[in-house]
């Protein structure tokens, strides 16, 4: 029988007063069990929020890179792509007849 087991870290922080009230207010009209549900739900969904942003940027600037070397440096036809281009020429020839 396997038992799963939950590894668990703890994060510690430093607040004033008036923040601690602050977000223990916004727990509490947020309808969270605990101001640290909060904090992690809430510091867990900003998390995702600025990977996804980073990870698209970084996507974006790879596509980027792949686009400009494909025009820049254009590989030379397959034989494949050469006889797709003749049997397209042909066709146009035929059906202008």
């Amino acid at each position: 029988m396997s038992v799963s087991i939950k590894e668990h870290a703890r994060f510690d922080a430093r607040l004033s007063k008036e923040q601690k009230q602050f977000f223990e207010k916004a727990a509490s009209l947020g309808g969270f069990r605990s101001l640290t549900d909060f904090v992690i739900m809430t510091v867990q969904e900003k998390a995702k929020e600025i990977i996804q942003e980073k990870e698209q940027i970084i996507a974006s600037e790879k596509d980027s890179r792949v686009f400009f070397n494909a025009i820049t440096k254009p590989k030379k036809p397959s034989e494949t792509l050469k006889n797709a281009l003749q049997d397209y020429n042909a066709f146009i020839s035929d059906s202008k007849k």
